[in-house]
C-alpha cells in the first residue's frame, strides 16, 4: 500500500528546499521506492509531499538518508525539523 508523507517546515524557504533536495535527491532522482514528490511555499513556510510505494521504503529513506543528513546538517538547508504527517493511502490516482 502506498505511503504518503507531508513535511511542513515552518519559516522554510525555497532556497533552503533547494539545498536540501540537492543533498537528499542527488541528480534530481527519486530515492528507491518513492514515485511522487511535490514541494512549494505554503502558509507559514514550505511544504514537501512525498509518496512511496510502501511505508517500509519511506522508513529506509528516512533512516538511511534523511536522518543522517539532518544530523550532519546541510549547508543552507532547513534549520528546523519538519512538522510531519504520514498515512497509508486509501486512494491514489495517477
Amino acid at each position: 500500500m502506498a505511503y504518503a508523507v507531508i513535511h511542513h517546515f515552518p519559516g522554510g524557504t525555497k532556497e533552503q528546499y533547494e539545498a536540501g533536495i540537492a543533498a537528499s535527491h542527488p541528480g534530481g532522482k527519486h530515492p528507491e521506492g518513492q514515485f511522487f514528490h511535490a514541494a512549494g511555499p505554503s502558509p507559514g513556510g514550505w511544504t514537501i509531499v512525498g509518496v512511496h510505494d510502501t511505508k517500509e521504503s519511506y522508513e529506509r529513506f528516512l533512516n538511511n538518508v534523511l536522518i543522517p543528513l539532518a544530523q550532519k546538517g546541510i549547508p543552507g538547508g532547513f534549520t528546523t525539523m519538519p512538522v510531519e504527517t504520514a498515512f497509508e493511502t486509501y486512494a491514489l490516482f495517477k
